[in-house]
């Protein structure tokens, strides 16, 4: 039987909150995973991109993912890997220097056989180049006795999805009987065409909207493949103070219910739902750093006065008065859009610069006029909810990431990865020219 630890979206590099803590969070929930190999003695470490939080990571966080993966090379475990969206170089990608030193292994179109499994690897293909992609991989080894593919990008029949995981199976030419995919933030599993397909979440929470426990998964190859879920315990502690508050109350009520928690060295996250009165974020958010959170943030998801009421400004509601006077400029939908997308608490910090470049794109492949602004707009008449509902697609990957990210992860800015769809090149496009 091959074991092997099937991990994503480890995101090391990530300073989420700016906070310096959680940028080593991150990192160490990376090595608390290749830990956990090494002690139940697997067989490989299946790694499905977004190693790194960025395509420039310190040098600081080179050399702590270059400490951990030496780990596994010392334990003779071998690290496969992709190359995720978040990561992806113009040319060589760092995953390329960790296979120069000996460390990590990338995966492509040749099969790395690792007990009876044998291993192919698709990198992160930008939308706009998958519909001529050829997925051809060479033969699976007689040695082999279950054939893997490893990928990452948002895969059917998972949320957010913008890939069809079912042309990938029938246009292959191997014959695949599991999928291990990265990007969505969320774990979960799936048959498609009698193969298991399976995403094994983020090792953190990347987003304020991933709530569940993180993890990665164990895949077993015997007679049939095999999935479980296995939590990680070290992670650093989210508390979510959810309060619904009643006609007339206010900072008070919200004060008292931070109070019930203990907040050593959690990241706190209170969101303020229902009537009452008005309440400063700041005032809650010192209330908690004081009580030993180490990061605080308030989110107050009431709605916005009627039109016909006046709109006062307040530090707890800068933002309401912000959409109000944008929604008055009479932008176009998709203007409002993508503001709505910039400030919106379901996009994760981390991916709003790639959410609204990847649905800026799509929104003038569709219309070039989509940016037009329009006239005589009055305000309330832009149905902005269903524009930004789709640029809310995770991206916090799924990734689901998201100050809440849901960690769909969008595709990366233009810095080459997407060649060759304007410039002449060929028609159809290879698994090598992303390997």
């Amino acid at each position: 039987m091959t074991r092997v630890i099937h991990t994503g979206d480890t995101h090391i590099g990530y300073q989420q909150y700016n906070s310096p803590e959680r940028r080593r969070d991150f990192l160490e929930a990376f090595r608390n995973v290749v830990d956990d190999a090494v002690e139940d003695d697997v067989d490989a470490v299946v790694h499905a991109g977004d190693l790194f939080h960025d395509r420039r990571p310190s040098l600081v966080d080179l050399q702590g993912t270059v400490d951990v993966l030496r780990t596994l090379s010392d334990a003779d475990i071998p690290f496969l890997a992709v190359v995720g969206n978040h990561e992806s170089k113009r040319d060589a990608q760092w995953l390329d220097l960790f296979a120069d030193l000996g460390l990590a292994t990338r995966l492509g179109a040749e099969p790395v056989v690792v007990g009876d499994a044998a291993f192919y690897g698709l990198d992160f293909v930008p939308r706009s180049r998958r519909e001529d992609l050829e997925y051809e991989f060479e033969s699976v080894p007689d040695d082999a006795d279950h054939a893997t593919l490893v990928s990452h990008g948002l895969f059917e029949p998972f949320a957010h999805a913008d890939w069809d995981t079912e042309t990938v199976l029938e246009e292959s030419t191997v014959d695949f009987d599991a999928v291990l995919l990265g990007d969505n933030h969320a774990p979960d599993t799936a048959e498609v065409r009698e193969t298991w397909v399976t995403y094994c979440g983020s090792t953190e929470r990347a987003s304020a909207s991933e709530r569940e426990e993180r993890g990665y998964n164990l895949v077993e190859y015997d007679e049939s493949v095999a999935i479980s879920r296995r939590g990680l315990t070290d992670t650093r502690e989210f508390v979510f103070v959810d309060v619904e508050l009643e006609d007339g109350e206010g900072v008070d009520r919200v004060q008292e219910r931070v109070r019930q928690h203990d907040l050593e060295d959690a990241v706190v996250i209170v969101t303020v739902e229902g009537d009452g009165r008005p309440v400063t974020p700041a005032a809650i958010e010192e209330l908690a750093i004081d009580r030993g959170a180490l990061v605080a943030r308030v989110n107050d998801r009431r709605e916005l006065p009627d039109e016909d009421e006046e709109v006062s400004v307040s530090f707890a509601d800068p933002d309401d008065a912000v959409r109000k006077r944008v929604r008055e400029l009479g932008l176009s939908d998709a203007a409002l859009g993508i503001d709505e997308t910039v400030r919106n608490d379901d996009v994760a910090d981390s991916n709003v610069r790639e959410s609204v470049e990847r649905r800026v794109r799509e929104l003038l492949e569709d219309d070039e006029s989509a940016f037009e602004p329009a006239p005589e707009r009055e305000p309330g008449d832009a149905d902005v909810t269903t524009v930004a509902d789709q640029l809310a697609e995770p991206s916090e990957s799924a990734g689901s990431d998201g100050e809440g990210e849901t960690a769909a992860e969008a595709e990366p800015e233009d810095d080459g990865t997407d060649t060759g769809d304007a410039d002449g090149g060929a028609d159809t496009a290879s698994l090598g020219d992303f390997a």
